[in-house]
């Protein structure tokens, strides 16, 4: 397998915060972004619950060079458009002070219907994620691929955490997004499946019960997709710069290209029961990457950074086939220096000001664009 010939095709969604660079608020103004961006963004930007926020999706993208112009150009022109309004953009998995009744809904009858039938789960759900789908060669491959995948959700997890505040406190965990999505049916890790039949079954019960009105409204750590031939990982807070997106996209599209190498070689990977890999998600959403994870083949307690480095060695290979040893450097460079949770963090102890916290991820969430950061001063 070469970089250019490989079916593991990466498309990457982003989900950010509009933010007024004064008050270092949340601001409801998809609606006029949308509207005056449609030339810059056309189909790759949409409007999510909140109207304080905006999705981009890149196109399907054939290797992570692709995917990183992409992240890069479109981060750009909603920078552009969000600067004629005198806004900025922020990536992070919550808002540091913001509160979620401020927040205006986007008048939009899927979220009318969510919001009926959530209430306040619902309109309390500002958070903000990143989702990264990676291209599988066919579904009965997929569902295997996503059994298996998922042992890797909480090293993926612990890499990722990026959002530590919620309305103005230390939550004292390092992804408290998680914490607030759970509230949510059909959300965390899924149970494995059997076989592609079993997945669509429950996917048809569901619809034909009515207790969701189309499969998109499986909101798991990791799917399959419902409509698209991709295994699709969404457990990853929102990240603040670029290079980190990037390199988790690309450790994510080598654990799929590993996985089903094994796969092809009649090799399986060891399923872990649900209940049991909940318990290292949760570790993972409390310390980062500065805590443990159960290994649970010697049923010990390891340190996260060693699991993450026993799964890079066990991707080596495929890094080198799809020529991603730039992000996997990367993903060292997170070990060394901490995660977005980390570093938000350490601006927090040392300022005691959620507005230092707020300029800090808008200047990363602006690192290596083509728009230029210009931090302003509170009047």
């Amino acid at each position: 397998m070469s970089a250019s010939d490989h079916v593991f095709t990466l498309g990457i969604e982003e989900e950010f915060q509009i933010v007024d660079p004064v008050t270092r608020e949340l601001r409801s103004h998809i609606q006029q972004l949308l509207e005056e961006g449609k030339v810059r963004l056309q189909e790759h930007a949409k409007s999510e619950m909140h109207q304080s926020m905006v999705e981009l999706g890149s196109e399907v993208c054939q290797d992570i060079g692709g995917a990183r112009r992409q992240v890069v150009q479109l981060r750009s022109e909603l920078a552009t458009v969000a600067a004629a309004h005198g806004l900025k953009i922020a990536s992070a998995g919550t808002h540091p002070f913001s509160h979620w009744k401020d927040q205006r809904i986007t008048p939009n009858e899927r979220y009318a219907t969510i919001v009926n039938d959530m209430q306040q789960i619902a309109r309390s759900n500002l958070i903000f994620g990143l989702h990264v789908h990676v291209g599988i060669p066919d579904r009965q491959e997929g569902i295997d691929l996503m059994n298996q995948a998922r042992y890797f959700l909480p090293h993926l997890c612990a890499l990722s955490v990026n959002s530590p505040f919620w309305m103005g406190e230390n939550t004292g965990l390092r992804a408290y997004r998680h914490t607030i999505f759970e509230r949510f049916p059909r959300t965390g890790i899924p149970d494995a499946f059997e076989s592609l039949s079993e997945y669509e079954e429950y996917l048809k019960l569901l619809v034909d019960t009515g207790c969701i009105d189309n499969a998109k409204k499986i909101w798991w750590d990791i799917r399959l997709h419902p409509f698209f031939d991709t295994i699709e990982f969404r457990i990853c807070d929102a990240q603040t710069r670029v290079e980190d997106t990037i390199a988790l996209a690309a450790m994510m599209q080598a654990i799929i290209a590993k996985l089903r190498k094994l796969l092809r070689e009649n090799t399986t990977f060891r399923l872990h029961q649900r209940r049991l890999l909940d318990e290292n998600r949760w570790r993972a959403s409390r310390y980062g990457i500065d805590g443990k994870l159960i290994d649970f083949g010697k049923k010990q307690e390891v340190e996260t950074r060693d699991l993450i480095h026993e799964l890079l060695e066990f991707i080596a290979p495929e890094v080198d086939e799809l020529g991603s040893h730039r992000e996997m450097a990367h993903i060292e460079k997170i070990l060394s220096e901490g995660t977005g949770a980390d570093r938000q963090l350490r601006v927090w102890e040392q300022t005691g000001d959620m507005h230092a916290v707020v300029d800090h991820i808008i200047a990363e969430t602006y690192e290596g664009l083509r728009v230029p950061y210009t931090p302003e001063v509170a009047a």
